[in-house]
Parts: structure tokens; C-alpha cells; sequence
């Protein structure tokens, strides 16, 4: 049991999914940002464009 409890402590598995998990959130959080962004700035795009037209 002693050797199984150490084996768990080395594997770091379980850190690398939390740390790809980490990463997709981050992404997701500024691809959201962007698109936010980019909305707003379409918007007033046209916006000008039809208060032109």
C-alpha cells in the first residue's frame, strides 16, 4: 500500500490535465474578450455607415 501511495505522489498526470484545463480557460476567456471587442467595433462601423447612407 506504502508503494502505491508513493507511486500516486509522483504521478503527474493529474497536474498536466489540470494545467491544459488552466490553458483552455485562458484562451476561452480571450477569445471572448476579442469577439466582445470586435462586436462593439462592428456596430459603430455600421452604424457611420448608415447614418451616411
Amino acid at each position: 500500500m506504502l508503494t502505491t501511495l508513493k507511486s500516486m505522489m509522483r504521478d503527474e498526470e493529474g497536474a498536466t490535465m489540470v494545467e491544459y484545463g488552466l490553458l483552455v480557460a485562458l484562451i476561452a476567456m480571450v477569445a471572448l474578450v476579442a469577439v466582445t471587442q470586435l462586436g462593439k467595433n462592428l456596430s459603430t462601423v455600421f452604424s457611420t455607415v448608415a447614418g451616411s447612407v
